[in-house]
């Protein structure tokens, strides 16, 4: 069980490096994009459409990561008012909203997973590109959401700290 563990975590933190660098990809083609504008050269068709590509895969596999770190946006304004209880309480009733928002759309990114590949359909613009290859990543990473989300239902750790403005 450690094992399957350790390679689940290991396969979030890669998610997470791979969001990264395609941070540093979006850095890099914005600054290579807008100099070549600016010496007259029309940019690479490919250079545009892949930072759109990296904009998609960088969200949905960093988002995981992010459940896992508490790195998502959440007001703790109303919990860090609830008594310790019910602030146990409401936050495993969120974590248990996200868990079941995230399986949601785990199911419809399959779903259209799916039917991209039956329908065999590409995205058209500087090249041909699979369609599926980009609607993988939504039951991939809204599947791994649903987990980290379930820790926080299930674990000992709490989406809610209730300390708000302590760490602004």
């Amino acid at each position: 069980m450690r094992q399957i563990i350790r390679l689940y975590t290991g396969f979030l933190y890669a998610m997470a490096f791979v969001a990264g660098a395609m941070l540093i990809w979006l850095m890099v083609s914005v600054i290579v994009s807008v100099a070549m504008r600016n010496f007259g050269l029309q940019p690479f068709a490919w250079l545009f459409t892949s930072s759109e590509y990296a904009l998609l895969y960088m969200t949905m596999l960093g988002a995981p990561w992010l459940v896992r770190e508490k790195g998502h946006v959440h007001i703790e304004l109303v919990t860090a008012a609830l008594p310790p209880g019910t602030r146990r309480l409401i936050s495993r009733l969120v974590a248990a909203s996200c868990v079941a928002v995230s399986l949601i759309l785990a199911w419809k990114g399959a779903d259209l997973f799916l039917t991209n590949i039956a329908r065999n359909d590409y995205d058209v613009r500087a090249y041909y590109f699979p369609r599926w290859l980009l609607t993988i990543s939504f039951p991939i990473s809204f599947g791994l959401m649903a987990i980290e989300f379930s820790r926080f239902v299930f674990g000992r750790d709490l989406m809610h700290s209730g300390e708000a403005g302590i760490h602004e």
